[in-house]
């Protein structure tokens, strides 16, 4: 018998793995914060998966945090901020041996959520696959990308990468999953706050190359400084380069800020800004970027945190 999947995070890319997964026949559970969010799932039949426009619906149980089933292994898919907190109302149920895969995005909530849980194995995962809820139990895959996973301090992969392969999730395993994070923190900290501020989609920022270009540049010498120079290898270039395939996108930040939900920016461009602090690193534009995104979430009465 498999081991179940228990998914934390009923977000986007949570319902997408969970429909994923029991797609291929393996055991998954969707955890739901309040009896509230349980009898609002259970009024419908499953999670619904939207796929190059054929929608189906996969009969996936729901329940809450107080469910007594302990758990082996627990894809946290909910936003940074939100994290820590959620695993700590879980702890009374992770068995010895579980395994945590952390799928958040930046850094700073990872190694915060492993702290908490000194005995469990944390797997951290960065993703470039786009999808969005059309509704509360609907989810559309948006777009197709990859999934890297890894543990900087255990660098053997685990048995269960064959599930992913099983359901079709596009996945590597990464012995230097830092180095991936840290890449994909610059690419975030050089695209979406940017899109906040100039009210654009991703393609808008090609008449902002100036700005783009003294923000890379700034975000490599922070890479550098903290000992990932592979992260900064090429940024501009990368960063162009996603600007161009994704022109049409929204970015998740704008879309946060445009539903007035709180953004991560703690984790994003935040976390940059501590770092570069920290290590008495003098990055003006980087810096002065943080101060207008949050002048902007102020003004929007959203947080800044």
């Amino acid at each position: 018998m498999s081991t179940t999947w228990h998914v934390l995070g009923a977000g986007s890319l949570g319902t997408l793995w969970a429909a994923r997964l029991a797609r291929a026949g393996l055991p998954v559970r969707l955890i739901l914060r309040d009896k509230a969010r349980l009898a609002s799932y259970q009024a419908v039949s499953g999670l619904t998966l939207v796929e190059q426009g054929q929608a189906r619906t996969y009969p996936v149980t729901g329940e809450t945090v107080d469910s007594p089933e302990p758990i082996h292994r627990l894809l946290v898919a909910c936003k940074a901020y939100d994290a820590p907190g959620a695993v700590a109302q879980l702890e009374h149920r992770l068995a010895p041996d579980a395994e945590l895969i952390l799928l958040q995005n930046g850094l700073g909530s990872q190694d915060a959520v492993a702290a908490q849980l000194p005995l469990a194995r944390c797997i951290f995962a960065s993703s470039t696959e786009g999808a969005f809820r059309e509704s509360d139990w609907c989810v559309v895959f948006a777009g197709h990308g990859y999934t890297w996973l890894g543990d900087a301090s255990h660098p053997t992969a685990p048995l269960w990468l064959d599930d992913l392969r099983g359901a079709g999730i596009p996945h590597e395993w990464n012995t230097d999953i830092l180095t991936r994070l840290w890449r994909k923190l610059a690419l975030n900290c050089a695209i979406n706050p940017l899109t906040v501020l100039h009210q654009c989609r991703n393609g808008g920022l090609q008449d902002h190359q100036c700005e783009v270009a003294t923000l890379c540049a700034e975000l490599a010498e922070l890479l550098e400084c903290c000992g990932q120079p592979a992260a900064a290898q090429d940024l501009q270039a990368e960063v162009e380069r996603v600007i161009q395939a994704t022109a049409a996108n929204y970015s998740s930040m704008y879309q946060d800020v445009a539903n007035g939900r709180r953004t991560e920016i703690s984790y994003l461009l935040g976390y940059a800004c501590q770092a570069a602090t920290r290590h008495q690193l003098s990055l003006p534009h980087l810096q002065q970027l943080q101060v207008r995104l949050v002048n902007h979430l102020s003004a929007h009465g959203l947080p800044s945190d």
